[in-house]
């Protein structure tokens, strides 16, 4: 994953990307895909035995499947972050995955390091996105 972040990072992302990123303070080196206990790797898959077996809404189904395991495991007092290198193939490769699956999302899992700071992301108020009719 690294690998590919430092490939990412040293030309692939736009330059608008990585100037987003900066307030973050992220970069292609990822210690806690090294440090965490577990991960999670979520695959896709696009459709079943042959691809006339086609499965609908993919996408739509795996991220909120995604989003419910997530407040599981925050439910159960384990921190996780949402990880996801530029490309993913290597990990159907790593994990010698079928062609139908593919990697959707990578979560590192385990209890929060005690230096562990959050980034100050404020929320827009209620009142800029609710729309009343």
């Amino acid at each position: 994953a690294e690998k590919e972040e430092r490939e990412f990072y040293g030309g692939r992302a736009p330059d608008k990307w990585i100037d987003d990123l900066r307030a973050l303070d992220t970069g292609p080196d990822k210690p806690f895909l090294e440090e965490a206990p577990a991960l999670i790797v979520v695959l896709a898959q696009r459709h079943g035995e042959t691809r006339e077996e086609r499965h609908y809404y993919v996408n739509e189904s795996v991220g909120i499947a995604t989003g419910f395991l997530l407040a599981a495991l925050h439910h159960a007092g384990l921190a996780t972050l949402t990880h996801t290198p530029s490309p993913m193939g290597f990990l159907a490769e790593v994990l010698e995955r079928p062609d139908r699956e593919r990697p959707y999302l990578l979560i590192p899992v385990g209890y929060a390091h005690p230096e562990c700071e959050v980034p100050d992301i404020t929320r827009k108020p209620l009142e800029e996105i609710l729309v009343r009719r």
